[in-house]
């Protein structure tokens, strides 16, 4: 019943995906393509379509042969008043911006959706319902062209931005992973075969820098602005404690709690502190981060005797962590890559680059998979 049906579910989808009404979409496909695999890969210089919803920026990217025709993002404004992503708000922001992301970036690259020849999409890890709409949105194109999905792991296409750079890193290469929700070192041997060799056993960098914004009362998302505070601040001005820990692991908690003590302390006695001494405290918070994510990188490298060092996520656009990175290359003598600011943050255009990647050995997705949140 279900092969006979498949030609008018084709029909409709291509109807659906011109439409605004996108919900309906996902809900109507749903059932109909849990069975179905997608085709195998025919291509050998694929146009993929990339599409990237794991929080809160809608990205859609087009790229042929591993090249970069358009990368599109819309991000969603409605968060900063509640100081936070808003799942909820999230996920119905994507199915309002899905539809015109994707055909801003087919017109940008001048394609139409029928050239089309595999559609990559993020996975995991995010948040489900946003991981839920581009991944219904992804598969339904790939069962109406009768074409590959390619379900991409998030955190592995940050990494994977450095292939969009002219000179991309040599295997193989340690790469510094900093985000909002992840900080690793991981080891790159290959374009798709990585090797986490250390962790945070809580917190990560990024959420350290937005939790430290919000208790200076900063608005979301505080990281930039912190960056962007701490350029005029003396970062000497206010020490915070680095953590020690075994191995190349990290641990931002403790610097929390401490800045929040600090703060309190200060604070009680001069209500104007923060107000007074707000750019010298930006600027000891960003160092002491910085300091803690290069401590380990540093000890990694020269134990694993690795030459070729990267920094990825959406914290490598902090300029001091560029600028530090930079010199300890030169001190070490090691060949640094820092990506392009518009590949740190999330973006389709990492997610397509490694969906080539995934492409050129034949791996796709069953339109059965499902989004993970958590780390895979």
């Amino acid at each position: 019943m279900l092969k006979n049906n498949n030609s008018k579910i084709k029909r409709a989808i291509l109807d659906i995906f011109a439409s605004t009404q996108f919900f309906i979409f996902c809900k109507y496909t749903h059932n109909a393509i849990a069975n179905i695999n997608t085709m195998p890969l025919n291509s050998d210089t694929p146009l993929i379509l990339a599409i990237e919803t794991s929080c809160d920026d809608t990205a859609a990217a087009v790229l042929y042969n591993g090249k970069m025709l358009a990368n599109i993002v819309a991000t969603q404004k409605i968060h900063e008043q509640y100081g936070g992503v808003i799942p909820e708000l999230a996920s119905r922001a994507h199915q309002q911006n899905i539809v015109p992301v994707v055909e801003a970036a087919l017109k940008k690259a001048a394609k139409n959706i029928k050239d089309i020849t595999a559609v990559a999409y993020t996975q995991g890890p995010g948040l489900v319902g946003s991981l839920h709409v581009g991944s219904q949105f992804a598969k339904g194109i790939a069962l109406s062209l009768n074409i590959p999905a390619i379900g991409v792991n998030h955190l592995h296409a940050h990494i994977g931005a450095h292939y969009l750079n002219e000179t991309p890193p040599q295997f193989p290469f340690l790469c510094l992973l900093v985000s909002g929700g992840h900080t690793q070192i991981v080891k790159v041997n290959d374009y798709l075969e990585m090797e986490i060799i250390s962790s945070t056993i809580d917190d990560a960098a990024g959420e350290a820098f937005d939790k430290a914004a919000k208790m200076l009362g900063l608005p979301y998302p505080g990281g930039p602005i912190i960056d962007e505070l701490a350029e005029q601040g003396n970062p000497s001005a206010f020490v915070f404690p680095v953590s020690k820990l075994e191995g190349y692991n990290y641990s931002f908690s403790g610097l929390k709690t401490s800045i929040l003590y600090f703060l309190q302390k200060n604070a009680s006695r001069n209500v104007h502190f923060i107000d007074e001494n707000l750019n010298d405290i930006c600027a000891s918070i960003r160092y002491t981060i910085v300091k803690t994510l290069l401590k380990n990188l540093e000890r990694a490298a020269k134990d694993t005797d690795i030459k070729h060092i990267g920094i990825a996520g959406g914290v490598s656009a902090n300029r001091l962590l560029r600028k530090e990175l930079s010199k300890m290359g030169q001190n070490n003598n090691w060949s640094t890559y820092i990506p392009s600011f518009e590949y740190c943050t999330d973006n389709a255009g990492m997610i397509g680059i490694l969906g080539h990647y995934m492409h050129r050995k034949g791996l796709s997705s069953p339109l059965t998979s499902v989004p993970y949140t958590r780390l895979k």
